[in-house]
């Protein structure tokens, strides 16, 4: 019986960590200047902003991470188009320390959401007669670290 007490408290101790839904939140497809975008020669300056919010649900344990990107491209000084996406999902997420915890919400759940988001920017821009954009991968690890020291540089 002595065995079986650590082995039982070992797995209450367990991380546990579910995908519970993926889902896209709320999109946005802008050509400001309409068709007149597509008579200017072609060179775009892309910019990409970044952005992640976490809730936590009632439920015990879930929290909702959405990830939004907002990417606009430029053709000199006229605005091409600008493409806003909210990826968002639902996540299970117990028996972590609270740093463990702050990492996971934070960098490794918006890892998990970004190729959605991504394959649902190239879309948008593609179905608005543009040429294709692939978006460069992002390491959420590091830009949690970089937020992380900001917050707390002596950390």
């Amino acid at each position: 019986m002595s065995k079986e007490k650590p082995q039982q408290q070992q797995e209450q101790k367990e991380v546990q960590f579910q995908i519970q839904k993926i889902y896209l939140k709320d999109v946005s497809f802008e050509i400001p200047k309409g068709a007149t975008i597509f008579n200017q020669e072609w060179k775009p300056e892309l910019s990409i902003a970044l952005n992640t919010q976490v809730t936590t649900l009632p439920e015990d344990k879930m929290h909702e991470v959405v990830l939004t990107i907002e990417a606009t491209v430029k053709c000199g000084e006229e605005e091409a188009f600008k493409a806003e996406v909210q990826q968002a999902g639902i996540f299970t997420i117990d028996n972590m320390a609270d740093d463990q915890l702050e990492h996971a919400k934070h960098a490794f759940c918006p890892n998990l959401l970004y190729p959605y988001a991504r394959e649902a920017i190239s879309d948008l821009v593609a179905k608005g007669g543009f040429p294709q954009l692939c978006l460069a991968p992002v390491n959420f690890d590091s830009l949690y670290q970089q937020k992380q020291q900001e917050q707390h540089p002596s950390a």
